[in-house]
């Protein structure tokens, strides 16, 4: 392998959460971003944003799911066979997360967010703070991600 192709990234940090399985995925769990004691001059001035977006690696990705190029969305048989890249699975080449999580107090080099669909001890890649440039104006999603979008609870669904 060359040089070019070998990314070498060491976490910033690891998430610890009480949630566990599908827990995960609830909006209003609240998590804690643990950084490395040496890097904790680095957040100075995020406790002035309310959203950040973590990156972060999905460590209980198999290699085997790692290879899966094909799904369908939520694992439903009535949603369309697509590619992995085509859709929000962890189930994907490099395992990487990206979630936009609600900041709720920083603690020294703690972070504690709302909203982080992570597993206890995941390894965080970075943070990046929200912007209003990360706002895409007239974005294009598929019928079936409207479907799903229609089907969350207390939702009323996307008008078009």
């Amino acid at each position: 392998m060359s040089a070019a192709e070998k990314i070498e990234l060491k976490p910033v940090g690891f998430v610890k959460t009480k949630a566990v399985g599908k827990e995960v995925r609830d909006k209003g769990n609240v998590s804690k971003i643990v950084f490395r004691e040496d890097l904790a001059e680095a957040l100075n001035g995020v406790e002035d944003f309310s959203h950040l977006f973590v990156i972060f690696w999905m460590h209980e990705i198999s290699e085997e799911e790692r290879r899966t190029m094909k799904v369908r969305p939520r694992g439903r048989s009535d949603m369309p066979l697509l590619g992995a890249f085509a859709t929000r699975t962890p189930h994907r080449p490099n395992p990487i997360g990206l979630t936009l999580v609600e900041l709720l107090e920083v603690e020294g080099n703690v972070l504690t967010v709302r909203g982080l669909d992570a597993f206890d001890g995941t390894p965080v890649l970075d943070i990046k703070p929200f912007d209003y440039l990360d706002v895409a104006e007239g974005a294009r999603v598929p019928e079936w991600w409207m479907k799903l979008e229609k089907e969350k609870p207390g939702k009323r669904g996307i008008s078009k």
